[in-house]
């Protein structure tokens, strides 16, 4: 097949999450054998990782990641290099490690010479079943993520707090599991909303010229709620949960949802520490 052919066919293929927590190594892998290439000794340890820091080595202080960015061209083996420092025949260990859901680990390689530019990844018996049997043994768990709670659902705990206004105070939101079903129910229909005594100042920056009771709700330091009725008692914390949503759906690529599959706690935010999230979770 041509090359050409296959770029008229890359609309038909994408790539998509599988929606599933990323895993790493349960515990430490350890192995050591003679490269293939090399003949020499090498030791290697597979270790544990956090979410998103995805497979990488580390030979001495250098770190290279498993990325296309660090592939060097060599014969008959798939080379990584980065800053001068060469890791090579990795194809045998990412195999494995990709075909058995180890999404982030720490493969350390250390090197019998240490002055030695490259190092080479074991070939054991020249298959990835050592490799698999190793992956088996030391089994997998659930990659902690440095910015979400781990959940298996996503759920969203929402707090707000207004002292200054007492009919809105202090409020708290979390949500059931998250579906159509729950958002048009219970987070749909909650209003943008102000406090009145700020209305006037926000009116001077340009902002709020088409607000009104008609489409947010008011509320005086003073005097309480200016609209009819609330659709929620705290409908001012459920919508900022729909602005926290709405927010985090620019985390979405290729198709995939923007909302991680975590749990989302969030206090006394507002939209640019919600898109900050996104530029940290990028």
């Amino acid at each position: 097949m041509s090359f050409n052919v296959l770029k008229s066919s890359a609309a038909a293929v994408s790539w998509k999450s599988t929606g599933n927590l990323q895993k790493t190594l349960a515990r430490c892998i350890e192995k050591h054998g003679v490269g293939l290439h090399s003949g020499r000794p090498t030791k290697i340890k597979i270790w544990p990782e956090l979410a998103k820091k995805g497979r990488y080595f580390q030979v001495g202080s250098n770190v290279i990641e498993s990325s296309i960015n660090f592939v060097k061209e060599s014969p008959l083996c798939t080379t990584l290099c980065k800053d001068g420092v060469m890791v090579t025949t990795v194809e045998h260990l990412l195999s494995a490690l990709e075909a058995f859901g180890v999404d982030n680990c720490r493969i350390e390689i250390t090197p019998s010479n240490p002055n030695e530019p490259g190092v080479e990844v074991p070939i054991l018996d020249g298959s990835a079943r050592e490799w698999v049997k190793a992956i088996e043994e030391a089994g997998l768990e659930d990659a902690t993520d440095e910015n979400a709670f781990p959940s298996e659902e996503i759920h969203i705990t929402c707090g707000i707090n207004f002292p200054e206004v007492p009919s809105i105070g202090c409020q708290w939101f979390f949500s059931r599991n998250f579906n159509r079903s729950f958002y048009a129910t219970d987070i749909a229909s909650a209003r943008t909303f102000c406090v009145y005594e700020e209305v006037e100042k926000i009116r001077e920056m340009g902002l709020i010229k088409g607000g009104s009771l008609d489409n947010a709700i008011v509320c005086s330091a003073s005097k309480g709620w200016l609209n009819s009725a609330l659709r929620f008692h705290d409908e001012p914390c459920r919508h900022k949960v729909l602005d926290l949503i709405g927010d985090l759906s620019i985390f979405a690529k290729s198709g995939n949802q923007g909302l991680p599959v975590a749990h989302i706690v969030a206090y006394k935010a507002g939209h640019a520490l919600h898109t900050d999230l996104v530029r940290h979770l990028t």
